[in-house]
């Protein structure tokens, strides 16, 4: 037995010993298949390309680690990780960041292909590590779901049907006409399993309306149960294209220490296309079990606010808002530093602050800031692509400050790791180390540099930056140069094989 979830939605204690796990078959491998992927534009600017959806915290733990412990929860003893190959340190970092962290398998795709795609991978592999008979449980990383055991019971229904050569799909009980999700068309919405008839695309307003008065749809919640031979199976017979193409991904990439690396190019040939539009709706032996536990898509900013506790005047504020004459509004900021942000007269909206950019949307428009995401890639705006605190395997960088001839940057570096062997051609570099005990290398000698110490780096002089301490490093980094882009790095040496 291991130790329940920790995320405090789950109504568990950290360290308390599930006892409700339903997996107990010793000759089947249960597997874990999530699916962490997508960039999550209708949840910008916090959520970024470099630092997409699944990585966001709801509560004490990322939407990931949610995920993952879910599938725990079951009893899985295998975790298969379908990722952006960019994104496998941050990956690391949850896994990490667990207590019981699962044996895990990382499927490294070098780019977004859709979800038929991904399980077919995941199908092929789990066949060939754990054997056709294994059962998969796929989820989704950017779904909230509070109730852990009633998400096992009805795990529990999934995986007896699943067993018999079903694909199975969770069904949520529709609450309103929702035109974000799919619909999942059954003879009439019960308590029980039953055969799907179809699935139905997002509708438009007035069909999501018509769907919910016959009382014969499900929310498609995007969670699957089924063996790998039976998905398998169902590839050759409804997607032949999606299962050729990615046999031959597979079979040209590269085994590394945690996983599957693919080549670009034949990763490349594999449709595009949604598990869906490939198997589901064509299939004639897809069931549905209705979802006995909550459920949200975190999908966009009303959806976030409903996973939080509104105060008496519908608002879903940070604790230092002041919010005057204001209702069902959301408020969220993220700074460097100290920030007082008030609201004043404003009802139904959005307002999301981060130190780099800033969204006010009514929540009627919510599902459009993909719009705006659109209209910043087209103006090449680094804020679609990085966060304000970028992300790195070493640690994490910051830019506090820039105008013409300088820029300001917090740097934070992990015990042990080290940037790569560098130098610049546009600038010279300050550094003042302000926590812990760095190692740093200018020209063809180090220095051991301790809080309040500084060193200068020259323009074009070989330089780097370790932590030699036992604690996290913070230093303050001032660039002055005609040119401070990011892209005015020569790479000697590195770790993480970039140089």
């Amino acid at each position: 037995m291991r130790p329940c979830p920790r995320n405090p939605a789950t109504q568990f204690e950290p360290g308390k010993i599930c006892s409700f796990q339903v997996f107990e078959d010793d000759d089947m491998k249960l597997v874990s298949v999530v699916l962490s992927g997508g960039s999550g534009s209708r949840l910008w600017p916090v959520s970024r390309q470099a630092l997409p959806k699944p990585f966001m915290k709801l509560g004490d733990s990322t939407l990931l680690q949610q995920a993952i412990e879910r599938g725990q929860a079951c009893g899985t003893g295998e975790l298969m990780i379908v990722t952006n190959k960019d994104h496998l340190f941050l990956t690391k970092d949850v896994l990490k960041g667990m207590t019981d962290p699962p044996a895990t398998t990382f499927l490294l795709e070098p780019k977004g292909r859709n979800t038929a795609p991904a399980i077919a991978l995941a199908a092929l592999q789990c066949a060939a590590q754990f054997g056709n008979e294994c059962l998969m449980l796929v989820l989704s990383a950017d779904h909230l779901v509070p109730d852990v055991p009633a998400f096992v019971a009805s795990a529990s229904d999934a995986f007896r049907l699943a067993r018999q050569g079903a694909l199975v799909v969770f069904g949520i009980h529709p609450t309103g006409p929702e035109t974000g999700f799919g619909y999942v068309e059954v003879d009439r919405v019960a308590r029980d399993p039953q055969k799907v008839k179809r699935f139905v695309e997002k509708p438009e307003l007035e069909d999501a309306m018509q769907y919910l008065a016959t009382g014969r749809y499900y929310w498609n919640s995007g969670m699957f149960a089924f063996t790998a031979e039976s998905m398998i199976a169902a590839l050759e017979a409804h997607a032949p294209e999606v299962i050729a193409a990615s046999r031959h991904a597979l079979k040209t990439s590269d085994m590394v220490a945690d996983g599957v690396s693919f080549e670009p190019h034949a990763f490349g040939l594999q449709p595009d296309i949604s598990i869906d539009y490939a198997v589901m709706e064509r299939a004639d032996n897809v069931h549905v079990v209705p979802a006995k536990f909550g459920w949200t898509d975190v999908g966009s900013w009303p959806a976030v606010a409903k996973t939080q506790t509104a105060d008496a005047s519908g608002n879903t504020l940070d604790e230092d808002v002041v919010a005057i004459n204001t209702t069902n509004t959301h408020v969220q900021v993220q700074s460097h530093g100290p920030k007082m942000v008030a609201t004043l007269g404003v009802r139904d909206m959005v307002i999301v602050d981060t130190p780099d950019a800033l969204l006010v949307a009514h929540k009627d428009s919510a599902q459009d800031v993909k719009k705006v995401v659109e209209t910043l890639r087209h103006r090449k705006h680094d804020s679609v692509h990085l966060p304000a605190t970028v992300h790195r395997p070493w640690g994490t960088y910051a830019s506090l400050k820039e105008e013409d001839g300088y820029k300001v940057k917090r740097i934070t570096v992990k015990p042990g790791e080290a940037l790569s062997l560098q130098f610049h051609h546009q600038r010279a570099e300050h550094w003042v180390v302000v926590r812990g005990k760095a190692l740093v290398q200018v020209g063809e000698t180090e220095y051991e540099t301790l809080p309040g110490q500084y060193r200068y780096i020259p323009l074009k002089e070989k330089h780097r930056l370790t932590n030699i301490g036992s604690d996290e490093l913070v230093l303050i980094e001032v660039q002055c140069g005609n040119y401070l882009g990011e892209d005015d790095i020569v790479r000697l040496a590195d770790t993480y094989g970039r140089a």
